[in-house]
């Protein structure tokens, strides 16, 4: 239950004040915990590093740390398995030894008070922690009351009437508050998108077999037409176009987001963080938060809020009223006693420029997330490998360990969505690249971002000096992750998809010219490498959760049923038809495994010099691409343009992956041990590939199918899949089956995965950031707060 404490005894003069929180405070136990627990309930425990192999207590006993201790047989691999992981040796230790038995201390959570002028203006959202406004797009200034115009085009010219080419090009009506093409009025279907090549010409094909052109310097006035016999867009009734009664224009599709069918005739849910927690409007990508609400998700309340609507990360509290109430009717701060776990993690709440603008502003709505909404509001999944960032962000901001308080926080995170640049970089022209800073670099425009990320949290909070940013977390998702970090940040921790040390590879490795970040000045981007081990997290890519590969659970295939020894699906270079023309593309390495063991014959009719028959090396598209993986023994792990999703794919159907990536670190690689799971191939030993996988007995290859199978939910972000199956019970009041199958599964996921890596970076740093900081009560024994030399 949660009790109301009042400190002094308060003249009548402030009882009105008073008495307006107490009622809020006032909610019984039964509200709180409800007789059924929901799926939000599991979530924060599954998410905690309490030991779940004993139903009769939470305290672990002497009996359970040992158990979790076990090694591998004979040490093989000289790791130590904890909750099922096999972890390098001093990770697994510490974790099985002291992470287990960690105990709750107590966090003064401070309930925010401050207004903003004007209330917005009712076109933003008031941060009461810092009295700041958020302003919707199209709206700028102190109080949100300065409207923006946000163009489509650039500057006419007589050679390019509308401006040269940018993704929000547009020849009919641009709504300027996000830089999007609409159909206008005198149409019939005013609201309709005319998104990229829709509203121009397009030209046959240059040669026989080439793609048509679009001509952006003349528009298609049959996108606007009424007459039934042409190609008309603007005009067309749906019924009539899905009966084929009429023509339209092929080109033109539903591409913005909150819009659904193919003549986007249905207006559907569009995607916010966190869905704004149930106490907002998701408006196409930013939350407009009732109010007592604020934050990128709605989940911050502040004193107008109701106590019984705080999310679980805050509950149970025991809520305080200070002793400077006032009578004269101005709110006050409530301070909130919560019993939490560290690592407490403070999230910043940043201006929209860095997220929920982003989002609203996408051109195109597969891009940047993990998850649609189709005509029945119902959860769509997408394949988005950069949806892992959204993933990573909503359950931070929805976690047990997520804090208010950042004078007790253990970690910083700070919340750009870079993911969401790669797909607007080029939307419109006032996110320009076309600066002379950035010369057309999307690299370069990211780091400004990160910069100004930078800038905002040094001027506005106190916590990066206490320990130079050390303890502050950026998410780079981009192919070669955290290269172009600003030097201003580079003693954080960065998560990323691409651990490149810049040991082998010590230039960028990417193919498109948009993404290199070597013209970058080093007055601006310093001299550091791409990451750093020693405090740098390589996470994994997001996938979309399976409901098919979990019920036939590919990845629990035994060996005896997997016929293919090893496997890659993927481009493999200019060699092949289709494939990347560029000789840099994946460093040459798929390039190098295609000319030894290519099953596909490429342009000139040859297969690979070592091809054999129960190995498949191939470009084209699989029929099934999960059950060829869940049918293979090894399966290849090689970069694309930096990062692939291909360690994802092995790891999730079961299958050995077989890095091939010299100096390139991979998911977790320097906390769990690869070595009961994986294989290494070095580069210069390509064409000695399959001889050493060869030379692994059976007993060894069923041993890591074993471990495989052990860790493949870390690779899973399950606790996303979750939380968006609790919000979807709280809309449509059930879940679907995919809601209640991920539930059941009982294996720590990406995120928690995440929080167990940082409670051991909050150990193993403990000695250096006491010397920085004042000492807080860490909830452990004493033994396992010595720094081990």
């Amino acid at each position: 239950m949660m009790w109301f404490k009042q400190k002094r005894m308060c003249s009548w003069s402030s009882v009105t004040i008073i008495a307006s929180i107490v009622t809020l405070v006032s909610v019984v136990h039964l509200f709180l915990y409800p007789v059924v627990p929901s799926l939000d309930y599991f979530r924060q425990y599954e998410n905690s590093c309490i030991p779940i192999n004993s139903t009769k207590s939470t305290q672990p006993t002497h009996n359970n740390i040992i158990s979790n201790q076990t090694k591998f047989p004979l040490d093989l691999h000289n790791g130590v398995v904890y909750r099922g992981a096999p972890w390098k040796n001093e990770v697994g230790q510490w974790l099985a030894g002291c992470d287990s038995i960690t105990s709750p201390v107590k966090v003064i959570e401070q309930i925010g008070r401050k207004s903003c002028r004007n209330d917005c203006s009712g076109q933003g959202i008031c941060n009461r922690e810092l009295g700041q406004c958020r302003c919707f797009h199209g709206f700028t200034g102190e109080e949100c009351a300065e409207r923006q115009e946000l163009s489509c085009n650039y500057p006419r010219s007589k050679e390019k009437p509308f401006g040269h080419w940018v993704v929000s090009i547009c020849p009919a009506y641009c709504d300027t508050t996000r830089a999007m093409c609409f159909c206008g009025e005198g149409t019939k279907y005013p609201n309709r998108p005319v998104a990229e090549t829709c509203g121009f010409t397009i030209n046959p094909p240059s040669k026989p077999g080439g793609a048509p052109v679009t001509d952006f310097t003349k528009a298609d006035l049959d996108v606007f037409t009424t007459n039934g016999s042409k190609r008309g867009w603007c005009n067309v009734d749906p019924e009539e176009a899905y009966a084929s009664k009429v023509l339209f224009k092929e080109e033109c599709d539903c591409k913005y987001d909150g819009l659904w069918g193919r003549f986007c005739e249905v207006s559907v849910l569009s995607t916010c963080i966190n869905q704004c927690s149930g106490h907002g409007l998701c408006r196409g990508g930013f939350c407009q938060c009732d109010s007592g609400w604020f934050g990128t998700d709605c989940s911050v309340p502040s004193v107008l809020s109701s106590i019984r609507e705080w999310p679980l990360w805050l509950r149970p509290a025991q809520v305080t009223v200070p002793e400077n109430v006032n009578s004269n009717g101005n709110l006050i701060n409530l301070d909130a006693i919560v019993e939490k776990k560290r690592p407490l993690i403070y999230v910043y709440d940043l201006p929209p420029d860095f997220n929920s603008l982003l989002l609203e502003g996408r051109h195109f709505k597969l891009e940047c997330i993990n998850r649609i909404y189709d005509q029945r509001n119902a959860t769509v999944w997408t394949d988005q490998l950069y949806g892992a960032q959204m993933a990573l962000y909503e359950s931070m901001l929805a976690s047990p360990h997520r804090t208010l308080n950042g004078e007790e926080a253990d970690f910083f995170f700070v919340p750009v969505l870079d993911s969401c640049i790669i797909t607007r970089a080029d939307d419109a022209p006032h996110l320009s690249m076309q600066e002379h800073i950035h010369g057309g670099l999307r690299s370069s425009l990211t780091l400004e971002f990160y910069k100004k990320a930078y800038d905002h949290i040094i001027t506005q909070y106190p916590y990066w000096s206490r320990s130079a940013g050390k303890d502050h977390i950026w998410f780079f998702s981009w192919d070669e992750g955290a290269c172009y970090a600003p030097k201003e940040i580079w003693n954080s921790i960065m998560l990323v998809h691409w651990g490149n040390t810049n040991s082998k590879h010590n230039h960028s490795t990417t193919a498109y010219w948009g993404d290199n970040w070597d013209p970058i000045s080093s007055d601006r981007r310093g001299n550091h490498t791409c990451f750093d081990p020693d405090k740098d997290l390589v996470l994994p890519a997001w996938k979309r959760p399976d409901e098919g590969s979990l019920n036939a659970k590919r990845w629990s295939r035994a060996r005896e049923e997997r016929k293919t020894f090893f496997y890659f699906n993927g481009n493999l270079g200019p060699a092949y038809e289709n494939g990347r023309p560029e000789a840099t593309y994946s460093m040459g390495i798929r390039q190098k495994v295609a000319e030894e063991f290519g099953s596909t014959l490429n342009k000139e009719g040859t297969l690979g010099k070592q091809h054999a028959e129960d190995v498949i090396v191939t470009p084209l598209r699989a029929g099934n691409y999960h059950e060829e993986l869940a049918s293979s023994v090894f399966c290849g792990v090689m970069p694309g343009d930096g990062w692939s999703g291909r360690m994802e794919d092995s790891i999730l159907q079961g299958c050995i992956p077989v890095v091939i990536q010299d100096g390139i670190y991979l998911p977790y690689e320097h906390f769990l041990n690869y070595e009961s799971f994986a294989v290494r191939i070095r580069e210069d030993e390509i064409p000695n590939l399959l001889n050493i996988l060869r030379s692994f007995n059976e007993t060894e290859i069923k041993f890591k199918l074993e471990n495989v199978k052990k860790i493949w939910q870390r690779f899973l972000y399950r606790d996303s899949v979750v939380l968006e199956a609790e919000r979807q019970k709280a809309v449509r009041g059930s879940v679907e089956d995919w809601g209640l199958k991920f539930s059941q599964l009982e294996e720590d996921d990406v995120f928690a995965t995440f929080i167990q890596v940082l409670h051991y970076k909050l150990h193993n740093d403990t000695w250096r950031r006491q010397l920085l900081l004042p000492k807080k009560e860490f909830g452990l024994p004493k033994e396992c707060l010595i720094r081990r030399e």
